[in-house]
């Protein structure tokens, strides 16, 4: 995800006005920071032993889309980005989903990987 943001940002940097450019650094930063408090959350989850409780609530997860939600809101308000860069940059998850599928087929079918 970091490598496609970053390819990203550069190219509109060269390409685009710099609303487009912020709107997709935006973007990528939220995507990252949401991945990133996503796979924290769900480690603590699985993490817990089955006696206790685990202490991420629903109220997390609920927080995590306010947060995105207020920063773009804000961003867009202020006349700082663009719709549609922004979003762009939010969905920075899938040029790396691609990315990963590719790689995984090109280790099962190439080198035979996972074969019975």
């Amino acid at each position: 995800m970091i490598v496609s943001v970053s390819l990203a940002v550069t190219v509109s940097t060269f390409l685009a006005p710099w609303r487009v450019t912020t709107g997709l650094m935006l973007g990528g930063g939220l995507s990252l920071l949401n991945y990133h408090w996503l796979r924290t959350s769900v480690a603590a989850i699985f993490n817990v032993s089955g006696t206790t409780r685990p202490r991420v609530r629903l109220s997390s997860y609920i927080l995590r889309y306010f947060v995105v939600a207020a920063v773009a809101f804000a961003a867009y308000q202020l006349r700082l980005v663009s719709l549609g860069a922004m979003f762009a940059g939010l969905s920075a998850f899938v040029p790396a989903l691609f990315v990963e599928a590719f790689r995984h087929f090109y280790f099962a079918i190439i080198r035979r990987e996972e074969s019975f």
